[in-house]
């Protein structure tokens, strides 16, 4: 049975012991040993990672998550570069604690997104979220969180009815479908005005996703706006595995343009069939990671080029900012492969939700929110190229976020407009198939 031990006694016991130890310092000469000063041990602050790993758009989903890899590497070591937390070690507001990526597979399903946000949140106890690409994935877990009371920061999923939602948790840092279509629009009405090239009328091909119905909702609206007519709309199903009929439909009715919403596998699909039938459009304007995806030019060879892509950022990029370009060398030596508008975006949303979890010195949800509320971070501190990340106060989307449109020449991506940021003239129309 223990004994009690009054304040006064154990005060005596600490006393005496403090005599003793000295005592045997003097007898030794050797100088009585300092207090030890009390160590602030910062434990890892974990982030949830959500991305199709498996399944159809893996490539991307992975290509997104060596993005969040790679700035949360920056982040944690000391870097030499002019972005957000590279010159510290860690987040210094925290004790110089690390970033600890905890990653999910979604599958490329909602119902799997919303599971591992779940999963992330009450098991795992992340702080925040990141993912999850696909946009009818992203809302569902997104859901997750906001029921649960965590951030889930997005960095790729781009319907514009995401922010629209009203949610106290939820931030995008990138362009969303209203900013990548008007842009692909307005580069049209440049064209017409500078080269003197001529549309009338525009085709529609897209997926049943959210994303999809999303793109084309936008496309019919903004074609409005613009003074042009849409001759045909077609939608197919994801992964599909034979678009012959609608190949035929498009080669048909032969628009002008052609806006095409397509993930690696259908992009592909198409381009073989437009090349097996013969159908040549004048331009594909296309959306989606399937036309910016490594494997879509590695697969496909001179057959990918010449169509442009919407892009929130280009490889070329850095030429007018070096941060972008040693940020590209590094994924390339990483990873094997080059950087990508997905791992680029993916690499800006870690690095945006870093400096806020910093900012807010804690760990704390509440915290984190109010920190992100509260982001005003320039352009020149990231490696896309935007004007900044500052978030809207009722929606949570990035005010600053803007898009480029490149092109495929000669297997690379080029920016072709905006003029002033273009380091390539638009080739227009695309060479038929039998000239290339």
């Amino acid at each position: 049975m223990a004994t009690a031990v009054s304040r006064r006694q154990f005060l005596a016991v600490m006393a005496g012991a403090a005599s003793a130890l000295l005592a045997g310092c003097a007898q030794t000469g050797t100088p009585a040993p300092a207090p030890a000063a009390p160590t602030r041990r910062a434990g890892p602050v974990r982030v949830g990672v959500i991305y199709p790993l498996t399944g159809p758009i893996a490539s991307t989903g992975v290509n997104c998550k060596y993005g969040v890899d790679l700035a949360a590497e920056v982040v944690n070591g000391r870097y030499d570069l002019d972005l957000i937390l590279a010159r510290e070690e860690g987040l210094p507001n925290l004790g110089g604690a690390k970033v600890e990526l905890v990653p999910a597979d979604s599958q490329g399903t909602p119902e799997k997104g919303q599971a591992e946000a779940e999963r992330l949140i009450t098991q795992e106890q992340v702080a925040a979220i990141i993912g999850a690409y696909q946009s009818a994935v992203t809302a569902t877990a997104s859901q997750a969180a906001e029921r649960l009371g965590i951030p889930f920061v997005n960095a790729d999923s781009s319907a514009i009815s995401l922010t629209e939602r009203g949610f106290k948790w939820f931030f995008r840092t990138g362009p969303h479908d209203g900013t990548f279509v008007d842009n692909l629009f307005a580069m049209l009405k440049d064209l017409e005005r500078t080269k003197g090239i001529r549309v009338k009328n525009i085709g529609i091909v897209h997926d049943n996703t959210l994303a999809g119905v999303d793109f084309a909702k936008n496309t019919r609206d903004f074609a409005a706006k613009y003074g042009y007519e849409v001759a045909v709309q077609i939608a197919h199903p994801t992964n599909t595995t034979d678009v012959t009929s609608e190949v035929q439909k498009l080669k048909a009715t032969n628009p002008d343009v052609l806006f095409q919403l397509s993930y690696t596998s259908d992009a592909i699909l198409f381009m073989r069939t437009y090349k097996q039938l013969d159908y040549n459009p004048p331009m594909i304007l296309a959306y989606g990671s399937g036309f910016v995806d490594p494997q879509f030019t590695k697969t496909l060879g001179k057959d990918a080029n010449f169509v442009i892509s919407k892009a929130a950022w280009a490889p070329d990029i850095g030429q007018r900012k070096p941060a972008a370009a040693a940020v590209a060398e590094m994924f390339r030596q990483k990873f094997g492969q080059p950087m990508t508008e997905d791992s680029a975006r993916s690499f800006t949303a870690l690095l945006v939700l870093a400096e806020a979890i910093n900012r807010a010195g804690s760990t704390d949800p509440e915290a984190i929110r109010r920190a992100l509320l509260e982001t005003d971070i320039p352009g020149d501190r990231l490696i896309v190229p935007w004007k900044g990340v500052k978030f809207d106060e009722k929606t949570h989307q990035n005010i600053y976020a803007r898009s480029v449109n490149i092109q495929i020449i000669d297997g690379e991506y080029y920016t072709v407009w905006p003029f002033d940021l273009a380091t390539r003239e638009v080739i227009w129309p695309m060479p038929k198939w039998g000239q290339r």
